[in-house]
């Protein structure tokens, strides 16, 4: 096995302007509804300190299990880049890098394209967290409406 990082990228064209699906990330009432939910569960924690240095904190209640997902924003470049550390502390201590780009197309639309560098060990766990981000870009449309 390689000790090489494993990079996943996806990327979603969505119907909004840039500014609003950038803000979407950072605005505590409109992430609770896409970032890490899930359908089955109940998200019960969202909070955001939308800073370079600050963090976020959402925890998801599923089947009676609370799933704490966290980070620290590493860059904020509204409405172009967002760059944070992500973590999963109930199924390991690593902290993994995520980079999000959105680019206008047209007045009223962007693409955006997230990349999620995972260090080699979790190479198991590819398929299912490329899964898990796009749902949560789909979420994420749902959630402009």
């Amino acid at each position: 096995m390689s000790d090489r990082p494993i990079c996943l990228e996806l990327s979603r064209r969505f119907a909004w302007p840039a500014t609003r699906v950038f803000d979407a990330w950072l605005d505590p009432q409109v992430a609770r509804r896409f970032l890490f939910a899930t359908a089955t569960g109940e998200m019960v924690r969202a909070e955001i300190d939308p800073r370079v240095g600050g963090g976020f904190v959402f925890v998801d209640r599923r089947d009676g299990e609370d799933v704490e997902h966290m980070g620290k924003y590493l860059e904020i470049d509204r409405p172009r880049r967002l760059v944070f550390t992500f973590g999963v502390p109930k199924y390991g201590p690593e902290m993994s890098t995520v980079e999000i780009t959105i680019i206008p197309d047209g007045p009223d639309a962007c693409v955006l394209t997230l990349r999620h560098e995972l260090s080699a060990e979790n190479a198991p766990w590819r398929e299912r967290t490329e899964a898990g981000w796009a749902m949560i870009l789909v979420g994420l449309d749902l959630a402009l409406f």
